[in-house]
């Protein structure tokens, strides 16, 4: 009973200020705490890609109002629009296209995350909500980012919508991420049960998004292309609030405008790597057996037109922007920071000790060999776009605070029964890193947080670091190797000074995979 009593003023725990959209610079002085620089420079990201104004940079109307512009495409309206959308950031991108296009708009269905029109309501946010007499329906389900039986029901409803198209019409779909487990629509005979366990287990087991979303292509009606190929011949418009690495149309929500270009072998060996072909229920074996390696007809979706209106990239700019203003040698380190979170975190921990060594002219010759150690785990994680030296030689060249960003999905491997998410994982196992020798005179933070406010089954976004984490927790009792081992993080930051090292957002209304700050501030 006394541990349930610890962590429930974290359960209860609000916002210590309200957390207000857009750019902050009016709020921020370089006299701020560095955790509250660092939530806020989180804030600056989130604002930079919420979903309505992406989607109205996207669409425009020719001045008559009877052709909409997307790109350097046209297409007619007469009253022969249709609408349907499925993902955390849906719901204002629905409200914006609405917006727009009401006039032409003749029936809509969308899925969303549960409770995110109450969160929307409860922070103000009316331009995320759709108007009272809406002609789209609103579905919400996949509480705690898992498909479930209401999301189900909005993915039939999708369905039916999209079948009945004709030729003349034209169907605007509408992707973010969250998007897969909000349109599950098993091949029967697997049910979506089946579908759930297998998923879950295969994430257990530190799966990546890809190789998760090529299983869930193969098992489903609507994704890998399947929702293309249900509104042929109708003329479809995807527009994608990507979450994934790279931007691969394919991969995110599970590519339902995408055709699928991989095969049953693909799965099986996903499903061998991972141990579990041998466990598979009866029904997935019999839906993998009767596909080839197009389940889902034509190789092209030639009625399709795909186009990214959003991504990472844009918040991590808008984050440099700002911490730029705040005095910051700011750099992006990398938008693709993947692979699993212990390595992710070992990576953070060396970067954080060769560049504060550099920044505080330190000669020590431990440096050079972790620089060299921090070089070949770079070459392990297989980051594309890492920009490693640059980032060393700004450190290296900076007289006064550095602000270092990336973003990215690392993975998880799930051993225990606790409660968290891979931000507050990350965040943990980063302030062990950072506790493990002196880094001299200087503030060190790490702050990883998602952009869609829930990090994993919990209801805060992530957490934030400095390099007395350690120090703190062995002062409050908190062992710290107890807890990743259960991955307990949540937990763990409850307790950890009455959960104020949770970054609490609630629901944001998008979605571009995770945040990550490493913040230098010399004493």
């Amino acid at each position: 009973m006394a541990a349930a009593l610890q962590v429930l003023p974290c359960l209860l725990r609000a916002p210590s200020r309200p957390f207000l959209w857009g750019p902050p610079v009016a709020r921020m002085t370089s006299g701020m705490a560095l955790p509250e620089q660092a939530r806020q420079l989180f804030e600056s990201a989130v604002g930079a890609v919420q979903p309505g104004p992406m989607l109205q940079r996207a669409l425009s109307l020719d001045p008559s109002g009877r052709q909409l512009k997307v790109r350097d495409r046209s297409f007619q309206l007469r009253e022969n629009l249709y609408l349907v959308g499925f993902g955390k950031a849906v719901l204002g991108m629905a409200a914006a296209a609405e917006e727009l296009l009401g006039q032409h708009l003749v029936q809509g269905v969308i899925s969303v995350p549960k409770g995110i029109r109450a969160a929307m309501e409860l922070a103000g946010k009316r331009e995320m909500l759709l108007k009272p007499h809406s002609h789209i329906q609103v579905f919400e389900g996949a509480e705690d980012n898992l498909p479930d039986r209401d999301a189900l029901r909005a993915a039939l409803a999708i369905q039916q919508l999209a079948e009945g198209l004709t030729a003349d019409d034209l169907l605007l779909v509408l992707i973010s991420g969250g998007g897969s487990a909000l349109l599950p629509a098993p091949i029967p005979p697997v049910t979506l049960e089946e579908k759930q366990m297998l998923t879950k287990l295969l994430a257990a087991r530190g799966a990546t998004i890809q190789e998760l979303n090529t299983i869930r292509k193969a098992l489903s009606q609507l994704k890998g292309g399947g929702l293309a190929q249900a509104a042929y011949p109708a003329q479809v418009v995807s527009l994608i609030l990507s979450d994934v690495i790279g931007d691969p149309l394919e991969v995110i929500a599970s590519g339902p405008t995408v055709a699928s270009t991989h095969s049953v072998q693909d799965c099986l060996h996903i499903l061998n790597h991972y141990g579990l072909r041998a466990a598979l229920p009866r029904s997935v074996k019999t839906v993998l057996s009767r596909a080839d390696s197009d389940p889902h007809g034509p190789h092209t979706c030639g009625h399709v037109l795909n186009v990214i209106i959003g991504s990472n990239s844009l918040a991590l700019a808008e984050a440099q922007r700002q911490a730029e203003i705040l005095g910051y040698h700011a750099m992006v380190l990398s938008t693709a920071m993947q692979g699993n979170v212990k390595s992710v975190a070992q990576f953070y921990g060396l970067l954080a000790r060769v560049a504060a060594a550099r920044l505080t002219s330190s000669t020590a010759g431990h440096s050079l060999e972790e620089e060299a150690k921090l070089h070949e785990l770079a070459a392990e994680l297989q980051l594309p776009d890492l920009q490693l030296d640059e980032a060393l030689e700004t450190v290296a060249k900076a007289k006064g605070p550095v602000c270092l960003l990336a973003g990215g999905e690392p993975t998880v491997q799930l051993q225990g029964s606790g409660k968290g998410g891979r931000n507050q994982e990350l965040a943990l196992l980063v302030g062990t890193e950072l506790g493990r020798q002196p880094l001299g005179p200087i503030d060190v933070l790490f702050l990883s947080g998602g952009t869609d406010g829930q990090d994993g089954p919990t209801k805060v976004a992530g957490a934030w670091v400095m390099s007395d984490l350690v120090s703190q927790a062995s002062a409050e009792g908190l062992d710290i190797a107890t807890f990743l081992s259960q991955n307990d993080s949540y937990t763990f930051f409850c307790r950890l000074q009455g959960g104020s090292h949770l970054l609490h957002t609630g629901l944001t209304g998008t979605n571009v995979m995770d945040v990550h700050l490493l913040i230098f501030r010399p004493q």
